[in-house]
């Protein structure tokens, strides 16, 4: 993995080896201060680690200063067309700036807020974004490619830089998974700034789901990406918790409780998805109290005789079972072998026990 160049926005680290952070939105009104507070302190409750709110005129960026006072994490205002709303937020304490190249207007705007930003001490995303990329390079490349948006966020960075500003996030953000992987793929190639991963436009519900952990989930196996949003449209409290769940499920944040079941076949002979579905959702406070704590433990649930003892004995906790019964297992020793009935009270007896003993 790439060890990129660590920039701070407030308190948490992006980059230079620290943990990937989570970041949402918020979708309230910004010059609500009120509102969007509330929404920023639901979000934080949730595990999210850097907040961005839209500021869209003067109004906003005045609301600003409130919300900063307010927040319990880090706030970054996200500018576009108007350079002056930025250095407006910047003056409101800004912890981050995110501007987006193809609209931010002439490079003496950009050098403006860079300027500022650097007076300021903080940090400046740099949103390269499929719908919104330079005509230049479109016609350059004949529309949105991987390259168009890598070039995109090279050339920002590189004029960034000659101004000796070098607290810099990239973003390249495409709402097709291949061209979004490409681009990001291409851009760590050729520069060690950090990463803002993300799918644009990903939609809503499943699939929505689906495209943006395919997308993001790719990324983060291949060693990129220094901070994350998973944007869906709704309740951005979905973002955060599936952020969590995606940076556990690639190794990336090992905090709470990993757990596994295998699918079933024609050799269960237990109820398993009722055993499996419970033992999670019992799990679920635990495993929430564990990811604040910056622990992590491996719970397996399998149904029969040929990959549970070896998936049990790699867990922490977990249970092989049988015919109407299971082999509880912690810490890779077979203890005892229980009626199916039991399986249940007992295993997350042995888990809480284990965690307290």
């Amino acid at each position: 993995m790439t060890r990129t160049k660590q920039v701070f926005c407030g308190n948490v680290s992006i980059g230079g080896g620290a943990p990937v952070s989570i970041q949402s939105m918020t979708n309230t009104d910004t010059r609500d201060a009120d509102a969007t507070l509330e929404q920023i302190r639901r979000l934080a409750d949730a595990g999210c680690q850097i907040i961005r709110c839209a500021v869209p005129d003067m109004e906003a960026a005045k609301a600003f200063g409130k919300i900063k006072a307010g927040s319990p994490i880090p706030v970054v205002a996200d500018i576009h067309f108007d350079y002056k709303l930025a250095l407006a937020a910047m003056e409101n304490g800004a912890d981050k700036i995110r501007i987006n190249p193809g609209n931010i207007g002439s490079e003496d705007r950009v050098a403006a807020v860079l300027e500022k930003a650097k007076e300021c001490g903080i940090p400046v995303r740099i949103g390269v974004n499929s719908g919104s990329l330079e005509k230049d390079l479109l016609e350059k490349y004949g529309g949105v490619t991987a390259e168009a948006l890598c070039e995109s966020a090279l050339k920002a960075v590189a004029y960034a830089q000659s101004f000796g500003f070098e607290d810099i996030v990239v973003s390249l953000k495409s709402s097709d998974v291949a061209i979004n992987h490409a681009a990001h793929k291409l851009f760590r190639a050729q520069s060690d700034r950090p990463l803002h991963i993300g799918l644009t436009e990903s939609g809503v519900g499943r699939m929505a789901e689906l495209k943006s952990t395919a997308a993001l989930g790719a990324l983060l196996l291949d060693g990129i990406g220094d901070t994350m949003r998973i944007s869906l449209t709704g309740d951005p409290l979905r973002e955060v918790l599936l952020a969590k769940d995606l940076l556990t499920a690639t190794g990336r944040r090992r905090a709470g409780i990993d757990f596994v079941s295998c699918p079933t076949c024609g050799r269960t002979r237990v109820d398993l998805p009722a055993i499996a579905a419970k033992v999670e959702t019992a799990l679920q406070p635990l495993s929430e109290q564990l990811a604040e704590q910056g622990k992590f433990i491996k719970v397996a649930v399998m149904g029969c005789e040929v990959n549970g003892p070896g998936e049990a004995k790699e867990a922490d906790f977990g249970v092989a079972c049988g015919k109407g019964c299971g082999l509880l297992m912690a810490k890779g020793k077979q203890l005892r072998t229980v009626p199916e009935e039991d399986i249940i009270p007992q295993l997350l007896e042995l888990i809480q026990g284990g965690l307290n003993g």
